[in-house]
């Protein structure tokens, strides 16, 4: 292609880029490993009390910050809390919102019934049994030098990728994790003392599965009830 027929501007700062290209078989030898790999991953809710370095979580962190975002703004903020009495703070202030949740009519029936299979309550120990707790929180805007604020694009699909990826991190590192979105998450801002521009995404307790931990009898869908191949 010539420099004219390029269909990108070039106001930018471009540098070359070669991933290299594998044979059609090694793709698929890794990409069904990479798949047999993730469809072992499960939710779990019974963590060990085993410590997990820091630097596995920075790793995991730094994977999701590879995360393709809108205009490349990165719009989230990783908040990493191992302090016990600040996760046991966490945790209470997670049960009381989910206690009013599950007990005083703020979820609807229909999906209590849902989640029940799932052996889930509004009792959330895996908030304090585990290593880790670590927040991701999204950036609804951004600051310049100035203070003016800056404006952020497709910020929940944007964060909603980097979640993605920071769960595939940890699983392929050995570690296990759970999706936890009490709602009202403002405490975690709160509690987090995280800036205005802030706000709780998502909640991951993070560390090994306790011993005897079982998980739900699930079943993922088939390919083909997931995708749809069109033809013009």
């Amino acid at each position: 292609m010539s420099e004219s027929e390029y269909p990108y501007t070039s106001e930018g700062d471009f540098v070359s880029y070669d991933a290299g290209r594998s044979s059609e078989e090694a793709m698929r030898v890794t990409a069904r490993s990479f798949y047999e790999l993730m469809n072992r991953r499960r939710s779990i809710r019974t963590f060990s009390s085993d410590p997990v370095p820091r630097d596995l979580i920075e790793l995991a962190v730094l994977a999701a910050g590879t995360a393709p975002s809108g205009a490349h703004r990165q719009p989230w903020t990783f908040v990493a809390v191992g302090d016990q009495n600040l996760k046991r703070r966490i945790r209470l202030a997670a049960e009381d919102e989910e206690r009013t949740n599950y007990l005083e009519g703020r979820m609807p029936e229909d999906w209590k019934r849902e989640i029940a299979r799932l052996g889930t309550s509004w009792q959330k120990p895996y908030l304090e049994d585990a290593p880790w707790l670590v927040v991701l929180f999204e950036q609804r805007y951004g600051f310049a030098d100035d203070g003016s604020r800056t404006k952020h694009y497709y910020v929940k699909e944007s964060v909603g990728i980097a979640a993605g990826l920071f769960i595939a991190a940890l699983h392929t590192m050995g570690l296990a994790t759970l999706t936890h979105t009490p709602s009202p998450m403002a405490f975690l801002s709160r509690l987090l003392d995280r800036p205005v521009n802030e706000r709780p995404f998502v909640l991951f307790p993070i560390g090994y599965p306790a011993e005897g931990s079982v998980v739900p009898r699930l079943d993922r869908k088939a390919l083909v009830e997931i995708m749809v191949e069109c033809e013009a």
